[in-house]
C-alpha cells in the first residue's frame, strides 16, 4: 500500500479533530448551561443535582470538525431518587423529571426554547451547537447488612437502568488496550475520528448513515492497529468493519446487556455505512498497485473524504521545491562572495599578526 502515513496524520490534525479553540468554546457553553440549570432549579425550589457528568463523543474525545458547527454536547445531570418527588409527594415519572429540567433551563434567553426529547432535554444555540442534558436518578439499595450500593436510571420513555459514564470508561479502556501508541490521543481514537469524519463527509448522507456511537462501537470491534502506518490502520479498519457488516448488521450496545445500537437484523443505517465503506475501500484500491504514484495515491484519499486537502499538500510541496530551486543560485553566489571576503580578511589579519610579532 502506497505510504501516505504523514498525509493521513496531517488530515487528522488539521481537518478532523477539533481545534483547542472550539473545545474551549464548547466547555464554556457546557459550564454556563450547568450554572443556568442550578440557578433555575433553586429559583423554582426544585432538587439540587448531585453532580454533572459529560458524556458521549465529547467525553470520549471523538468529536470531529463540522463546517456548520453542528456539535452535540452530552452533559448528564444526576439527582437522588428520593429527591425527585412531585407536588403531592409522589415519585416523579421520567417525563416529569425531564420537564422539571427543561423548565429550569428556560430562562427566556434562548431564541429556540429548550425542548423535552425522549432521552434528554435539548438546548439550542445559534452558533450551531446544541447541548443535550440526559436526566438521571441515583437509586440506593441496602443489603441485609445495611451496606448501601447505587445504580443509576435514565429518564427515558420510562426510568431505564443506564449510566453513560460506563460508556466513556469502556471506550477509554479499549483505546488504551488496543492502541499501539500513546501519542496524540492514541491510534484507536484517531481512527474512530477519521471514520466518523468520513461518515459526515457528504451532506446527503445525513440521517442515512449509522450514528457516531455505532461507528465507535464497530471500530473497537474491528480495529486494525499499525504503529508505523496511520493510513494502513485506517484502511484496514474500514475494510474490517465492512466485512463484519457483511456477516451481521446488528451492533450491540457496549455496556448495556441485551440492548442494541441498531434496530433489528437489517438496520438501514448499518447497511448504508456498509455500502459507503465498500466505496471507500474501492476508491483506495489503486494504492496497492505496483505503479501507484504519490499523486494518484493522494487523489484517492481526496476522493474518499470529498476534499482537496491531500492533493493540495502535493501542490504546496512542489511549489516550495520550485521556490527553493530558484533561490538556490543566489544563495550559492552569496555564499561564495562571503567565503571570498572572509578569506581576504583572514589574509589581512595574518599579515598584521606577522608585523606585531
Amino acid at each position: 500500500m502506497f505510504n501516505c502515513h504523514d498525509d493521513v496524520l496531517a488530515h487528522h490534525d488539521e481537518k478532523v479533530t477539533l481545534p483547542q479553540s472550539e473545545r474551549t468554546t464548547m466547555r464554556d457553553r457546557r459550564n454556563a448551561n450547568r450554572d443556568r440549570l442550578k440557578k433555575g432549579l433553586k429559583e423554582k425550589k426544585k432538587p439540587t443535582p448531585l453532580e454533572f457528568k459529560s458524556q458521549g463523543s465529547y467525553a470520549m474525545k471523538t468529536m470531529v470538525q463540522h463546517p456548520e458547527k453542528d456539535y452535540d454536547i452530552d452533559d448528564g445531570v444526576y439527582f437522588a431518587k428520593e429527591d425527585l418527588l412531585g407536588e403531592r409527594g409522589a415519585e416523579m415519572t421520567a417525563l416529569q423529571a425531564r420537564q422539571m429540567v427543561r423548565n429550569a433551563l428556560d430562562d427566556g434567553s434562548f431564541k429556540t426554547p429548550p425542548e423535552v426529547r425522549n432521552n434528554c432535554v435539548r438546548v439550542y444555540y445559534e452558533a450551531g451547537y446544541h447541548v443535550d442534558v440526559p436526566v438521571y436518578r441515583r437509586v440506593t439499595t441496602k443489603d441485609v447488612f445495611g451496606t448501601e450500593t447505587y445504580h443509576y436510571e435514565l429518564a427515558s420513555t420510562d426510568w431505564k437502568r443506564s449510566d453513560a459514564r460506563d460508556v466513556t470508561e469502556w471506550f477509554d479502556k479499549e483505546n488504551t488496550r488496543q492502541s499501539p501508541d500513546r501519542e496524540n490521543g492514541r491510534q484507536l481514537r484517531r481512527v474512530t475520528r477519521h471514520i466518523k469524519k468520513y461518515a459526515r463527509s457528504r451532506d446527503s448522507w445525513s440521517g442515512q448513515i449509522l450514528s457516531g456511537f455505532g461507528i465507535t462501537k464497530l471500530v473497537t470491534e474491528c480495529f486494525r492497529s499499525d504503529a508505523d502506518r496511520e493510513d494502513k490502520s485506517l484502511h484496514d479498519t474500514m475494510k474490517a468493519i465492512r466485512d463484519r457488516l457483511n456477516i451481521n448488521l446488528v451492533v450491540q450496545h457496549p455496556v448495556t446487556p441485551n440492548e442494541t445500537i441498531t434496530k433489528g437484523n437489517d438496520d438501514a443505517n448499518a447497511r448504508f455505512l456498509r455500502e459507503k465503506l465498500t466505496e471507500a475501500v474501492d476508491n483506495l484500491a489503486p494504492l496497492f498497485e505496483a505503479d501507484c504514484t504519490r499523486k494518484k495515491a493522494l487523489g484517492c484519499w481526496d476522493k474518499v473524504f470529498a476534499t482537496n486537502f491531500f492533493t493540495d499538500r502535493l501542490e504546496k510541496a512542489a511549489k516550495a521545491a520550485a521556490e527553493a530551486s530558484v533561490a538556490a543560485p543566489s544563495i550559492i553566489s552569496a555564499g561564495l562572495l562571503s567565503s571570498a571576503a572572509a578569506a581576504s580578511q583572514n589574509a589581512v589579519r595574518k599579515e598584521g599578526g606577522g608585523r606585531y610579532a
